[in-house]
C-alpha cells in the first residue's frame, strides 16, 4: 500500500544533479507523511547506509562490519538517485556546487521533528556539511529532554566527527536510554580519537548487548592497541554478536598482543567465532599466530579451512609451511586453491616440491594455484595469472 508514495519519493531525486531548497523540502515532507518502513527503506536507497535511518535499538543495531581478506566495493553504483543522496549526505555534493543557506535551512528545520527518520536523515546532512554553528546545534540536541532528540544529536556530532564532542558523547554513554548510548558509542567511534577509548571500554560492560556491540565496533574503528585487553574480556560476553565484533575490532588493531586472546577461539563450538578469530589472527600478521590458525586447517568446515589458509599466506610466516603443504591434499578444492596461493606468499623454497606436484593435481584452479606460487617463490612474478581467495567472515546486521 505504500509502493506509490515510496516511488513518489525516491522519483524525486531521481535526476543527478543538485537538489534547491524547494526539491529537499519536498522530499522530506513526503518521507514524513510515510510509516518508518517506507522512510528505512528510503533511506537506504537514498544514503546507501544499508539501513541505518529509523532501526531500533531494542531489536536490532545499526549494521556492523563484513570483516574479509580483501576490499569489497559498496552495494549500489554511482549514478542516479542512489548517486545524489550520497553526494548530498557526504559531503561530495557541497565541494561540487555548493550548498546553499536555503538548502541547508530546509534539514535544519527538521531536526526537532517528530519523525525520527526525517531528523535523523537531515542530522546526516548537515554534520556531513558542518556550518558554523552546527557543533552547537547538536551539542544542544543532545543534552534535550527529549531521548529521541538526543539521539538525533549524537547521529549529528558522529557525522560531524569534531573532537569536542568526546567529553558529551562519552557522558551519554551514561543516558538512561540504549538507543542514545547506542549512538554516543558509534559517534565516538566516527570521531576515532584515543580519548574515548576508556569510557567505551567501560561501555563494554553496559546492561544493553546492542550497546556493547558498538563500543566494541567503535573500539576496533579507533585501532589503538589500550583497548585489546577489554575487547579481550568482551570475548567473553553472553552476547554472540558482541563476542563477534570483539573479534573484529582485535583484527582491526593489528596487535600482536591480541594473538594469544584469540587463539583458543579457533575451536570455539560456533563457526562464526572461529572466522573471526582466524580472520583477526590473519590480520594482526604475528608468526605467533600460526599454530592457532593451523589448527582451523582441520576444521571440519571448508568455509573455515579456506580461510585459516588464507589467514597463514597473510601471517607469512615459514612455521606455516608443513600444515599448507599438507592443505594441498584436502578434498576441497578452494582449500588446496587457497593453500597453494599462501604458500606463494611465504615464498618459502620448502614448498616447492608439493607444490610442482600440485601441478597435477585434477583441478585447473589448483594446478594454475600452484604455478603462481612456484612463480613467487622463483621471483618470476607473472602478472597474467590470478589467484582469487576472498573468504568471507559475517558480522551480523
Amino acid at each position: 500500500m505504500h509502493a506509490p508514495l515510496l516511488f513518489t519519493v525516491l522519483l524525486a531525486v531521481q535526476t543527478p544533479g543538485r537538489l534547491d531548497s524547494t526539491e529537499v523540502a519536498r522530499v522530506l515532507t513526503l518521507l514524513k507523511a510515510s510509516d518508518s518502513a517506507v522512510c528505512e527503506l528510503a533511506g537506504q536507497t537514498l544514503a546507501n547506509y544499508g539501513g541505518f535511518w529509523g532501526r531500533d535499538f531494542s531489536n536490532s543495531v545499526m549494521p556492523m562490519p563484513r570483516p574479509m581478506p580483501t576490499p569489497m566495493p559498496m552495494p549500489g553504483g554511482s549514478g542516479g538517485m542512489a548517486g545524489v543522496m550520497r553526494d548530498v549526505t557526504h559531503g561530495n555534493w557541497d565541494h561540487r556546487s555548493g550548498v546553499d543557506a536555503a538548502t541547508l535551512g530546509a534539514f535544519r528545520a527538521l531536526l526537532r521533528d517528530d519523525n525520527r527518520c526525517v531528523r535523523n536523515i537531515a542530522a546526516r546532512v548537515l554534520g556531513n556539511h558542518g556550518p558554523a554553528g552546527t557543533y552547537e546545534l547538536f551539542l544542544g540536541l543532545l543534552r534535550d529532554a527529549k531521548p529521541g532528540l538526543r539521539e538525533t544529536g549524537t547521529i549529528g556530532l558522529g557525522e560531524l566527527e569534531d573532537s569536542r564532542a568526546i567529553t558529551p558523547l562519552s557522558d551519554a554513554l551514561g543516558d538512561v536510554e540504549a538507543t542514545v548510548r547506542a549512538r554516543a558509542a558509534w559517534a565516538l567511534g566516527e570521531i576515532e580519537e584515543a580519548a574515548a577509548i576508556d569510557p567505551l571500554a567501560r561501555a563494554l560492560k553496559d546492561r544493553a548487548p546492542e550497546v556493547r556491540r558498538i563500543a566494541a565496533w567503535a573500539l576496533g574503528e579507533i585501532e589503538d592497541a589500550r583497548a585489546v585487553r577489554p575487547l579481550g574480556d568482551a570475548l567473553n560476553d553472553a552476547s554472540l554478536d558482541v563476542r563477534l565484533t570483539a573479534a573484529w575490532a582485535l583484527g582491526e588493531i593489528e596487535s600482536s598482543e591480541g594473538v594469544a586472546l584469540l587463539g583458543p577461539l579457533v575451536r570455539d563450538p560456533v563457526i562464526d567465532v572461529r572466522k573471526a578469530a582466524i580472520w583477526a589472527l590473519g590480520e594482526i600478521e604475528a608468526g605467533s599466530g600460526v599454530t592457532a590458525v593451523a589448527v582451523g586447517l582441520k576444521d571440519d568446515d571448508s568455509d573455515v579451512r579456506v580461510l585459516a589458509a588464507w589467514a597463514l599466506g597473510e601471517i607469512e610466516d615459514n612455521s606455516a609451511v608443513g600444515p599448507l603443504m599438507a592443505a594441498l591434499k584436502d578434498p576441497d578444492i578452494d582449500v588446496r586453491v587457497a593453500a597453494a596461493w599462501a604458500l606463494g606468499e611465504i615464498e618459502s623454497p620448502l614448498a616447492l616440491d608439493a607444490l610442482k606436484a600440485a601441478q597435477q593435481d585434477a583441478s585447473g584452479a589448483v594446478r594454475r594455484a600452484a604455478s603462481w606460487a612456484l612463480r613467487q617463490i622463483d621471483d618470476e612474478d607473472d602478472h597474467r595469472v590470478r589467484v582469487h581467495v576472498r573468504p568471507r567472515v559475517k558480522i551480523k546486521s
